[in-house]
């Protein structure tokens, strides 16, 4: 499924499968994190306080990008105000995952960016991944310190609270936060048997570069 997407069936069908996806692959648990999706002029976002193995597909909420009430028989997540605050700066996104991977997590609780450790800091956009700052869950505060992280990034960690991967598509932002966990793990790993040796800047730079025409299309 490639953007733009619809308000279809199959659009919500893909926000709880992404989801149980997360649950599969240990990047989320319960109720935590949350997981939109742009859809013309409003966003599909996950429900509050639902676990994922009892969502369906009509649960998923539809909640204006211009403003105006959510729609749909659920609550829409409470962090929908920074997924919509993040449509709204970065027209290129159609997909936003938040989530609580232990290790990013982790990290996040240390206030610690993940520096150029790893050739892959370069898949979330730039020289490292930032720290965004703390604020209540839910709260107008905590939309801002989300989006300036994210103002030149495709990734960032969350202070005292998780992570959040943006995508071209849904696809792309499940694998940047899968990414994102196995790159926290690594580099906690690496601080725990010495001190990690950092790339260049030059050395990220050629990476940044050759993630421009990097996967499997040949008109990349």
């Amino acid at each position: 499924m490639t953007p733009p997407y619809s308000d279809a069936e199959t659009t919500r069908r893909a926000v709880v499968d992404a989801c149980l996806w997360m649950g599969a692959r240990g990047l989320n648990q319960g109720t935590s994190g949350n997981v939109s999706v742009r859809a013309g002029t409003a966003m599909l976002i996950t429900p509050s306080a639902i676990p994922y193995d009892a969502m369906d597909p009509e649960m998923v909420a539809r909640v204006p990008l211009a403003g105006g009430a959510a729609e749909g028989p659920c609550k829409p997540s409470s962090e929908w105000h920074f997924h919509r605050a993040l449509y709204r700066a970065r027209p290129g996104i159609h997909a936003v995952v938040h989530a609580h991977p232990a290790h990013a997590t982790a990290l996040s609780m240390l206030r610690a960016p993940i520096p150029a450790c790893h050739y892959m800091v370069a898949a979330f956009g730039g020289h490292d991944v930032p720290v965004a700052g703390y604020a209540l869950f839910g709260s107008e505060s905590l939309s801002s310190h989300v989006v300036a992280a994210l103002q030149d990034r495709q990734g960032c960690l969350m202070a005292n609270h998780g992570a959040t991967t943006t995508g071209e598509t849904l696809e792309r932002a499940l694998w940047r936060m899968e990414e994102l966990e196995v790159l926290a793990r690594g580099f906690i790993l690496a601080r725990q048997a010495g001190t990690p040796h950092l790339l260049s800047r030059e050395e990220i730079d050629a990476t940044l570069a050759k993630f421009e025409d990097y996967g499997p299309r040949r008109d990349r």
